[in-house]
């Protein structure tokens, strides 16, 4: 690519940040959100996910922050990073893509280059999004305006996988386009990038990415359910099953966020619609929805073996984002476990430093605790495995404890023999 490509980012979250700055070093960059308040807090510098720093977002002066579209017509590169959620029916909820796609519709000229990024099922891209930009724009596919597909592949929090370390792969919608597409990551992927045959081949290596994890961490928490029935550690099980080669190492737990618990929805949700219904996926996919429901019960079967009384237990439970130090919550699996244990007429408390407590108030309906009671609860539970709790230790996570309390370690932050039961 050379330096007349001007690119517009349309969607500011996790994954368009963090990219839209790395394009700015090199490129003419516009970072578009229709969220006012997001655009107001990038302006000043702050980026409340944690994916950049306030000296981060100061550095990368080639770059401006806008809600108007009509701001970004003079892009000739519009890179689409919108989140693609499910709906209540575990369905693909197309609506941010398809507004984004509107949104870039109503300025797209004659060569522009439209790349997306956000998780799609196979063919989405052109069965979708291209229709939808013609018939709003006008043009024409392949002959006015040029499309792509590079999977995003950013790990929330995770500060030694980022945006330009992790190989990225691309495509496009002919061979020049590829290449062009190609050529403008690579000038700042330091990883390198992968040419993906197709636009296709591109969609579906980002589904069957995260769903090939889905399902691995679907087996170990099915096994790890049989070893609770057979009253073996788990996680000492998988330790000495790791000293073998080949391997490969998952841990059971709660299987939430934007990737992993949401991804195969949109394969499997292809596949129906082929006639062909994916069984070890959607079996994978109910066995990981359900364990929060295997939890409470182990819980309360380890709670009757400490002869603690189970008819109204005081819960705490440590951790709501769905992985550690991440102030990302989407699709909390916490959640779901906080409402079955109230369902079996529990007293639920949740406890994350990582969330704000007003806006899991205003999605979910409840108000997290700024500070657990001591020598209050009957069990704790420790879902998330927070630098923050490490740092708390044993001892201190104990005195939140009644005399007689369960500690049920989900993360295996301790040892075995410190606490009272471990996923």
């Amino acid at each position: 690519m050379n330096d007349q490509s001007r690119i517009a980012i349309v969607g500011l979250g996790y994954v368009g940040l963090p990219l839209a700055v790395e394009f700015s070093k090199k490129y003419e960059t516009i970072g578009y959100d229709t969220s006012m308040s997001r655009i107001q807090e990038l302006s000043r510098g702050f980026d409340n996910t944690n994916e950049l720093t306030s000296q981060e977002l100061s550095s990368a002066s080639n770059i401006s922050f806008t809600n108007l579209v009509d701001n970004i017509k003079e892009s000739n590169i519009y890179i689409i990073t919108v989140p693609t959620p499910i709906s209540n029916n575990n369905e693909p909820d197309l609506s941010m893509i398809e507004s984004a796609t509107i949104d870039i519709a109503s300025v797209l000229r004659e060569g522009d280059i439209i790349i997306y990024e956000s998780t799609v099922y196979p063919g989405l891209t052109e069965e979708i999004c291209v229709p939808l930009l013609e018939k709003e724009s006008g043009l024409k596919y392949n002959k006015d305006f040029f499309c792509g597909y590079s999977p995003e592949r950013i790990n929330p929090g995770d500060k030694e996988h980022n945006v330009t370390n992790i190989v990225k792969v691309t495509s496009g919608s002919n061979h020049d386009v590829a290449q062009k597409i190609d050529s403008l990551y690579k000038s700042i992927i330091k990883a390198g990038t992968y040419l993906a045959p197709s636009i296709k081949v591109a969609e579906m290596a980002k589904v069957i990415e995260n769903t090939q994890r889905d399902v691995n961490i679907a087996l170990i928490n099915e096994f790890a359910q049989i070893c609770s029935k057979l009253d073996i550690d788990t996680e000492e099980v998988l330790k000495a099953s790791e000293t073998k080669w080949n391997f490969i190492s998952f841990r059971p737990g709660l299987v939430g966020g934007h990737c992993i618990g949401v991804d195969p929805y949109y394969l499997t949700y292809k596949c129906e619609e082929l006639g062909h219904k994916p069984e070890v996926i959607l079996s994978g996919r109910v066995l990981n929805d359900n364990m929060h429901k295997f939890i409470v019960s182990d819980v309360i079967s380890n709670a009757n073996d400490k002869n603690i009384d189970t008819s109204e237990l005081k819960v705490l439970i440590m951790g709501f984002t769905f992985k550690e130090n991440c102030p990302d919550y989407r699709n909390s699996r916490s959640f779901h476990l906080m409402e079955e244990f109230e369902k079996k007429n529990c007293i639920v408390d949740v406890f994350d430093p990582w969330i704000d407590s007003e806006k899991i108030n205003a999605e979910y309906n409840f108000i997290p605790v700024q500070k657990p009671k001591n020598n209050y609860y009957d069990v704790i539970i420790i879902t998330i495995a927070h630098d923050e709790f490490l740092r708390m230790g044993k001892d201190k996570i104990s005195n939140l404890g009644k005399d007689n309390h369960l500690l049920y370690d989900m993360k295996y932050i301790f040892n075995s023999d410190e606490v009272d039961a471990r996923l």
